[in-house]
């Protein structure tokens, strides 16, 4: 199998839409489906794996820290054991609802500020596999591909937990291989610098960085954001590279 195309999605809630859930699903190969702790609502969740079993697409829970206001981009101090049940509790949620509507949830990918976190903490870290590992499921973990991908590996296979690394397509990437801030006016590619990180991806196993240093990574997913209307937008021209 190839690089697969995944997306953040089921993140609108009440009476609040955000992304275009409908115009991505039919695209992508894998949804990060939001939990109700940063977006999503129980309506909006079941709704999306509705749509992703009618698209036949696998299916992965997508929890945060609890920060509805700030879309959970803004990094929490939560104790360890506190944080492992936040984690438990997300997952939970959407594996009960998967099952009610004959599906499976495959992986876990944290978003916002817990996924900076955890690829920038051990501590965090470890303590995402370990709130995987406890949970009755075959869940496998989507992280970001850095050069230090071995290393994340080895600490996934210690709680026996599988990997799904992943790039993404329309974020820049500083010298060391961690996303540049959003606070940044480049952080955020146009649609021909996303046509040309994922042709680069596909073609060459790597990514080029603001300073134009090259990173060779693993990456088995590339991952486009549902809430980007630039990254919607350019989703046919990056299934067609990715299935050439």
């Amino acid at each position: 199998m190839g690089i697969l195309l995944n997306c953040d999605l089921g993140e609108s809630f009440g009476a609040w839409e955000i992304g275009a859930d409908q115009r991505a699903m039919i695209f992508v190969d894998q949804v990060n489906i939001a939990c109700g702790f940063h977006a999503g609502d129980p309506n909006t969740m079941k709704n999306t794996l509705l749509a992703a079993k009618e698209a036949g697409v696998s299916i992965g829970a997508h929890p945060s820290y609890p920060d509805l206001v700030g879309f959970g981009r803004r990094s929490m101090k939560i104790e360890i054991p506190e944080l492992m049940s936040l984690l438990q509790y997300q997952i939970a949620a959407l594996c009960g609802m998967a099952k009610n509507v004959g599906l499976r949830v495959e992986y876990v990918k944290p978003h916002g500020a817990l996924y900076n976190d955890m690829m920038a903490s051990v501590t965090v870290r470890n303590a995402v596999m370990r709130a995987i590992s406890e949970i009755n499921e075959p869940l496998a973990l989507m992280l970001q591909a850095t050069p230090s991908w071995q290393i994340h590996e080895q600490e996934a296979e210690n709680f026996k937990i599988n990997i799904i690394f992943e790039a993404f397509a329309d974020r820049s990437y500083e010298d060391c291989g961690a996303l540049v801030s959003r606070s940044k006016t480049e952080a955020i590619l146009d649609r021909g610098q996303i046509l040309t990180q994922v042709s680069q991806i596909c073609q060459c196993g790597s990514i080029t960085s603001i300073n134009k240093k090259i990173l060779h990574l693993k990456i088995d997913s590339i991952c486009i954001h549902g809430d980007n209307p630039e990254s919607i937008n350019v989703l046919p021209e990056l299934r067609q590279i990715l299935d050439q």
